[in-house]
């Protein structure tokens, strides 16, 4: 999926810490714990989420890559201490147990549907599900923003902003063809759900109240929007290079996501050619796109697998977490006889926190395409490519 950059994510979600190493961000970029603190922090926001959030209090601590405010160009490593960790020290200790006790131990017989635990346990051969889902729970994707943000301020150097906000959670949608505000993120995160339109975002918060009430849990439809992207990063020449099929795969190695659009999505199928394609026009003053513009954005930004100098638009699908107040059935897997799933704490609805992980994996996969096109050991000679290439567009 990264072709320049590598990041590397470790740790589990009762464990000690849960760490991000990021390699290949060029030397030069200033970069201090607040902007990784100020990431983090929005992912534990949004209403519907659980229990653990009260507890925890994620900031990071930048442990390697970074010298009096600026990257070294070697990799960049982000620990992210779990406080809940002090609840779990038998349970995940590293060393062996003086005491076989399933109860002590918070060992897992019985899988949840729609989680990871019997897959899992089934791949690897383990008999309790809590090795599988120490690592399998979403807590991994703090790792991932923290490496986002650091993705983020390397795009933020060049004009690029990279946003989400909630288009629905559950039956609850935005109203269609609302336009998007100039600021997006200061708008969406004064929701409690991160949705733009205040009665949407009264009757989703309804929502989540209604499911928590049952015992369920919600879903929803995240989109993350990329601005300022120029003409030109990914490429057609082969499979692996084409950046819808990189962003696509991005959003769908995130936790419970279950369908991606790029731009007019599934819609186009529907459509005949004349109301879906995005017509050409010349527009000098686009420097960024070589002097050309679109009529419209359908594509979301992305033709034939490369950037268009349009805003890149994509929209993501997640399904209702599989932690339940009220167990599913399942079967208990020492006796093979039918039960209910097992209770873990979770929450409700985590989708306002997803867009924020989807922003993430977008600053990643652009960043990655970034260097791959303009490369650079520094910051400032990535500036000089950069410049060199625009240039060059305006001709």
């Amino acid at each position: 999926m990264l072709r320049c950059l590598r990041l590397t994510t470790a740790g589990e979600t009762h464990g000690p810490a849960v760490v991000a190493v990021l390699e290949g961000i060029p030397a030069g970029l200033a970069l201090e714990p607040d902007d990784v603190a100020r990431e983090l922090a929005r992912r534990q926001g949004g209403h519907g989420r659980g229990g653990r959030m009260k507890i925890e209090k994620d900031e990071g601590e930048i442990f390697g890559g970074v010298r009096l405010g600026e990257t070294l160009g070697s990799p960049v490593a982000v620990r992210i201490p779990n406080r809940d960790f002090r609840n779990w020290g038998v349970a995940m200790a590293v060393e062996a147990p003086e005491v076989d006790d399933d109860e002590l131990l918070r060992r897992a017989y019985l899988p949840r549907p729609g989680h990871a635990d019997l897959a899992g346990m089934l791949k690897y051969g383990r008999k309790d599900a809590r090795d599988i889902l120490e690592r399998a729970s979403a807590r991994e994707t703090a790792a991932r923003v923290a490496a986002g943000a650091v993705a983020k301020r390397l795009l933020g150097e060049f004009g690029v902003r990279v946003e989400s906000h909630v288009v629905s959670i559950g039956p609850v949608e935005l109203p269609p063809e609302l336009p998007l505000p100039d600021d997006l993120l200061s708008v969406a995160d004064a929701s409690p759900v991160r949705c733009i339109d205040p009665d949407a975002t009264a009757a989703m918060v309804d929502a989540i109240d209604a499911a928590r009430r049952a015992g369920d849990s919600l879903g929803g439809v995240f989109e993350v929007v990329a601005r300022g992207v120029p003409v030109g990063l990914g490429s057609h020449v082969t499979w692996e290079t084409r950046l819808g099929g990189r962003i696509g795969g991005a959003m769908m190695s995130i936790h419970a996501m279950k369908g991606v659009e790029i731009g007019m999505g599934f819609e186009a199928a529907r459509l005949r050619g004349s109301d879906v394609h995005d017509e050409i026009e010349r527009d000098p003053a686009r420097r960024e796109s070589g002097g050309y513009a679109r009529r419209r954005n359908n594509a979301g930004g992305l033709e034939g697998g490369m950037s268009t100098g349009g805003d890149i638009v994509a929209r993501v699908a997640m399904k209702p977490l599989s932690s339940l107040r009220r167990p599913l059935d399942s079967v208990d897997t020492r006796t093979g006889e039918p039960a209910k799933a097992f209770l873990e704490r979770s929450d409700v609805c985590s989708v306002p926190a997803a867009g924020v992980v989807g922003e993430a994996m977008m600053a990643l996969v652009l960043a990655d395409a970034w260097i791959e096109k303009f490369g650079g050991d520094s910051l400032a000679e990535m500036r000089s490519n950069v410049e060199s290439y625009l240039a060059r567009l305006g001709t």
